[in-house]
């Protein structure tokens, strides 16, 4: 399929040198492009060994002289790059790694996206088909580079993979045997523009599935179901507030699919309301894989979180501290803030400053005692909590700083909560570096 067409792959990264290595393999003319310097660039140096062409240090629109047939994007950059706008009006077809996937992988797709949850549930999903003995394998955001795994899956397999917007933007003939939407609100306006637009991108899941194919969707989400309308996949819906004909919902504290009891709610060990929403669209998506109830009740018996997610540390003298680091907006810490509704909260939060406000956390601050605030937004933060009434304000500078104070801010009972309801990237690598400094200095206070 890639014998000798001149492919380039804009931006390293994981998925970046994944593309680049099987694309090799595959007999393509490889030209890596990435802005990092050659002399730093450790995946471009890898690269280079192998044969490929790297160009490293800056983006240069001369590249585009050359007649390239695809262009595999790093899903992090934009449209709006100057080289990838110039592709497009060049009609060079422009794809992300995990189209790359699809057209080589001989297992069939779980593709689960939207604004919040992903992680937990593809997790979940992953669990119960393995407990069922689906031999699924994990990958996209979560796990391994897609095309990585799709090279080494059979048809035997299930390719169970979290999908963000940005991957989304980027495929032509992606179809998931299964595609789940969970939530739809506005997250990356920074990146999409527009809420419509950045719906659009998520809905993407949908544009290649038959009626032979299954969109698993939130029945209580008005955009997931105005998005859906136009799929041609069979339809089952999830839902935790209305009974349904088809799909999975919750009643009288009694989890369904299909009319069929599964598993009361009491007996599930994943914390919080927000999950339950999660949980029925796992359930859903196991089902039509044809994955028994039992190994579905062993998994939620025993299943208790994703690391960054609501994840309970330790207790110490009596606190218990959970890491919700993956809470990167305000959806998600809002959710968080649910979890706990009868304790009192020592919220640690902020981060990257997107342009928004905060206000929309006012009503989930009732039972956050105090707060200690770091990073761009600590001052949006703090005029929201003050709004709130909330009287115990500290301001520090990173999250490990903000542990100790935390913990002289709290009295036995009290749950410290890291949940920043911001992205990392003004002070931290990942989201996943800024909870393990929050893990490590919890472990410190003992």
């Amino acid at each position: 399929m890639y014998q000798n067409k001149n492919v380039l792959i804009l931006g390293l990264a994981k998925s970046g040198f994944a593309a680049a290595k099987l694309l090799h393999e595959l007999g393509a003319k490889v030209t890596v492009n990435d802005q990092k310097p050659f002399e730093e660039n450790e995946a471009a140096q890898s690269l280079e060994k192998m044969g490929i062409r790297v160009i490293c240090g800056s983006h240069p629109l001369e590249l585009l002289d050359e007649s390239f047939d695809l262009m595999v994007k790093n899903p992090g950059i934009p449209y709006y790059n100057p080289l990838v706008a110039k592709a497009m009006e060049k009609g060079i077809p422009i794809i992300t790694e995990v189209e790359l996937a699809y057209q080589i992988s001989e297992a069939p797709f779980i593709g689960i996206t939207g604004s919040n949850g992903k992680t937990t549930t593809t997790t979940l999903i992953y669990e119960m088909l393995k407990e069922g003995g689906k031999q699924p394998l994990i990958a996209g955001n979560i796990g391994t580079v897609a095309c990585e795994v799709a090279k080494e899956a059979s048809s035997e397999n299930w390719i169970v993979t979290e999908l963000s917007s940005f991957q989304l933007m980027g495929i032509m003939d992606f179809q998931p045997k299964i595609s789940v939407l969970l939530n739809l609100f506005n997250a990356h306006l920074d990146y999409h523009g527009t809420k419509e637009a950045y719906a659009q991108a998520k809905g993407n899941l949908f544009k290649n599935q038959t009626n032979d194919d299954f969109a698993v969707v939130n029945a209580d989400d008005e955009t997931v179901m105005k998005l859906v309308q136009s799929s041609d996949a069979a339809k089952v819906f999830f839902s935790t507030t209305q009974r349904l004909q088809n799909g999975a919902w919750m009643e009288n504290g009694m989890i369904y699919f299909n009319g069929e009891e599964i598993i009361e709610t009491k007996d599930i060990a994943l914390p919080g309301k927000h999950n339950l929403e999660n949980i029925l669209a796992a359930v859903s998506a196991a089902k039509l894989t044809g994955v028994d109830n039992e190994a579905i009740v062993r998994v939620l018996k025993t299943f208790t979180g994703v690391k960054h997610r609501l994840q309970f540390v330790a207790e110490v003298n009596g606190r218990k501290f959970y890491n919700d680091s993956k809470a990167t907006n305000i959806l998600a810490t809002q959710k968080a803030l649910s979890a706990f509704e009868q304790d009192s909260v020592i919220l640690l939060a902020g981060g990257l400053d997107r342009g928004n406000e905060f206000d929309e956390l006012i009503p989930y601050f009732k039972n956050v005692k105090a707060i200690v605030l770091f990073g761009q937004t600590a001052q949006k933060l703090e005029r929201a909590a003050k709004q709130a009434g909330i009287e115990m304000i500290e301001h520090v500078d990173n999250v490990e700083k903000a542990v100790p104070i935390a913990y002289e801010l709290s009295q036995p009972g009290d749950i410290v909560l890291l949940s920043p309801a911001c992205a990392s990237w003004d002070q931290y690598k990942t989201f996943e570096q800024r909870g393990d400094i929050f893990i490590g200095a919890v472990h410190k206070l003992k």
